[in-house]
């Protein structure tokens, strides 16, 4: 009976050794299997008559038991599997380069239209004198004839936008040339204007040639603030505005300060031939373009400008006391009067003039 039993479990542990060896030879022809073609690459194979295909059962012992019945099994691997997947993977790569389609010209037109869009961005200097100069140089003319207050139709927008786009494609140093250019043949006609001026318009015309230079250069600088701030500052080590001053002086100032001084001394001597503004803006205007010329005239400039004279001494207030009546007396003689006087009293004239001298003393001072 022991003998029966060793027998049994003997018997039940070949079977399922056969069972794991099964699967395991099921496995490997599995993995050399060739994967079926596409059907479109090889044509299908003409049928084979009835029982021409067999099973391939491998050889089992008769004393083992056999696979499991009903389950069909395949060709056994061959031993050139591994040169069978080659091929395959050869025939699969070469269907797929079949339906993927080829490039068309398409594509390349794409590519080309994306290149020649950033090609087109770039601005040459032909595109830069026949299209964005003419949009500065119109807008600067405007500007530098329009009078104060007055509201002229330009994009301040589209000019910076012209100036940004002029800089970041090296068009600076052409850009601050033409300007330049522009600004000095502009000073060179005002020039040539005020020579032709008679005397009794010379000194308005001046004041408001001045004027109108001053209020353009509050818009054109900030236009031209990008120009200003990445070419003229950083290569130049200058500043736009002080060399639009400059050009005043130059092409304007210098030439008729000579003329317009004798004229200036003279207008101040006769109260209100020239009104006390127009005065006021020539005296800090010639202040501004060359403090220099203070010297020229110390006494007119003193009365517009402080901290021109040296500072008043006690030894000299008589002297500015008479110089005040000597004015008073000159404004009622041009029909000024003081007004109603019945109210002061008795006393006060002296001791208002004295103080009344001593205050404006200091003004000019």
């Amino acid at each position: 009976m022991e003998e029966s039993m060793e027998e049994e479990e003997g018997g039940s542990y070949e079977a399922m050794m056969d069972d794991q060896n099964h699967n395991n030879w099921e496995a490997a022809v599995d993995g050399f299997r060739q994967p079926p073609p596409p059907p479109s690459s090889i044509p299908a194979p003409a049928r084979e008559p009835p029982g021409g295909q067999l099973l391939a059962v491998p050889a089992v012992s008769a004393d083992r038991k056999g696979p499991k019945e009903g389950l069909p099994l395949g060709p056994p691997p061959e031993a050139n599997g591994v040169i069978m997947m080659v091929k395959s993977c050869d025939a699969a790569a070469a269907a797929t380069a079949k339906a993927v389609p080829a490039p068309t010209p398409s594509s390349t037109i794409n590519i080309n239209t994306s290149t020649s869009k950033f090609l087109m961005n770039v601005i040459t200097i032909e595109d830069y004198k026949s299209t964005y100069w003419p949009k500065l140089d119109g807008a600067i003319d405007q500007l530098l004839t329009q009078s104060p207050g007055d509201y002229i139709p330009i994009s301040y927008e589209q000019i910076y936008s012209c100036v940004y786009k002029c800089v970041c494609q090296q068009h600076s140093e052409q850009m601050y040339s033409d300007l330049i250019k522009k600004i000095t043949n502009h000073l060179e006609r005002v020039s040539k204007e005020l020579q032709a001026s008679p005397p009794d318009l010379y000194i308005e015309r001046f004041n408001i040639a001045l004027g109108q230079y001053m209020g353009a250069l509050q818009s054109i600088v900030p236009l031209f603030i990008y120009m200003n701030k990445f070419y003229i500052e950083t290569k130049l080590n200058r500043d736009l505005k002080d060399d639009l001053i400059k050009l005043f002086t130059e092409h304007v100032a210098e030439k008729h300060i000579y003329s317009l001084m004798p004229l200036l001394l003279e207008a101040q001597s006769t109260p209100f031939q020239v009104t006390p503004s127009t005065m006021a803006n020539i005296v800090k205007g010639l202040y501004t373009l060359r403090p220099e010329w203070v010297q020229m005239a110390p006494t007119l400039f003193s009365k517009f400008i402080p901290n021109i004279l040296p500072p008043a001494v006690e030894s000299e207030l008589s002297e500015y006391a008479a110089q005040d009546q000597k004015l008073q007396r000159e404004l009622m003689q041009n029909g000024f009067m003081r007004g109603d006087q019945s109210r002061k009293r008795a006393g006060d004239e002296l001791a208002y003039n004295n103080s009344s001298a001593c205050a404006s003393s200091r003004g000019y001072r």
